[in-house]
């Protein structure tokens, strides 16, 4: 009996896998408001006093590098560490990998409901996978073909500097730098959910590229978290924000940008797959040209690019599953 977790900054996900019945079928699932805890052992105690579970190990993939078998998660005040675990619960084997790890191994037994393809490309067998996944945060992975079955990696990519590709781009860069102190601006600044987004709407607001509706202010003085505003409010056919509508495509176009970055630097001939909580919900927008024409203009590349196949990750638990796979085996 295998514990599996899917930590994150905004949710923590644990289930109960067993070899018989495979990682596709927990048999115990909750999730658990992250900010609502200290730590993780927090969150494990009250599974196992409301379910009372056998468990022999666990498997935890976590938002944050996992260094020396220990973690800190990038969006919370947590550490967690896989010697502590053992200790603390008596289990005699624990993983901690990067949630983007966990990701990726789920995409070899991902099912077909559980992509959505954005380009068919030119599939390489065997060939190397890239994965960009955007939520609370920016996650990427990639994956290897190893002695007859793929292995994930892990990365802190999201964390490069931030690149512009147009004019716009570069005002935003100057923007944040600027008007927002940041003295390092990194992709995830400007293309995830808690961050990116958010700073983006300000950008087009604050420097007068579109213009704030009042009807639209008056939400936001009343909204906690403003990214799924934003997105509803751009994808709104009857009512459309126009600022709204200006964010998210420069969201989708620096979403882009960043795939093609990722597909060069490990040359994922084997297929980007598009991860995260966002990319599900603007699959529209996604399939408009914007997106692939940013990720493949790349100069002399650009063919190669093209080539490359796109899938967006529709399987919420990815991780999860990912996480379980790996576990079990």
């Amino acid at each position: 009996m295998l514990l599996v977790g899917d930590i994150g900054g905004t949710k923590t996900v644990l289930a109960l896998f067993s070899d018989e019945a495979g990682p596709h079928k927990p048999l115990i699932e909750k999730t658990y408001p992250s900010a609502h805890y200290l730590g993780l052992e927090d969150i494990v105690h009250q599974f196992l006093r409301e379910f009372n579970p056998s468990i022999d190990g666990a498997c935890f993939g976590v938002a944050g590098p996992v260094l020396a078998d220990s973690a800190k998660i990038t969006n919370l005040p947590w550490v967690i560490d896989e010697t502590r675990l053992k200790s603390t619960f008596g289990w005699l084997k624990v993983k901690l990998m990067n949630d983007l790890e966990a990701v990726a191994y789920a995409i070899p037994i991902l099912e077909r409901d559980d992509i959505h393809t954005l380009s068919t490309g030119k599939l390489v067998p065997g060939g190397n996978i890239g994965v960009v996944a955007p939520g609370t945060g920016l996650g990427e992975a990639f994956m290897t073909f190893e002695n007859g079955r793929y292995k994930a990696h892990a990365s802190e990519g999201s964390h490069v500097s931030f690149g512009p590709a147009d004019q716009l781009q570069d005002h935003l860069l100057t923007y944040l730098r600027e008007r927002k102190g940041f003295d390092h601006v990194s992709v995830e600044r400007v293309c995830s959910g808690g961050l990116g987004i958010p700073n983006l709407y300000s950008f087009l607001r604050d420097t007068g590229y579109a213009e704030e509706d009042a009807w639209f202010t008056e939400k936001l003085a009343s909204c906690e978290d403003l990214t799924p505003l934003i997105v509803q409010s751009a994808q709104d056919n009857n009512n459309p924000s126009n600022l709204c509508v200006a964010t998210l495509n420069l969201f989708v176009s620096i979403l882009g940008a960043e795939a093609g970055n990722l597909a060069l630097k490990v040359l994922a001939n084997g297929g980007i797959y598009l991860g995260g909580g966002i990319p599900p919900r603007i699959i529209t927008n996604l399939k408009q040209p914007a997106f692939l024409e940013a990720m493949r203009s790349k100069g002399r590349f650009r063919e190669m690019l093209t080539d490359i196949p796109v899938q967006v990750i529709l399987n919420a638990k990815a991780g999860l599953l990912g996480a379980a796979a790996f576990g079990l085996a």
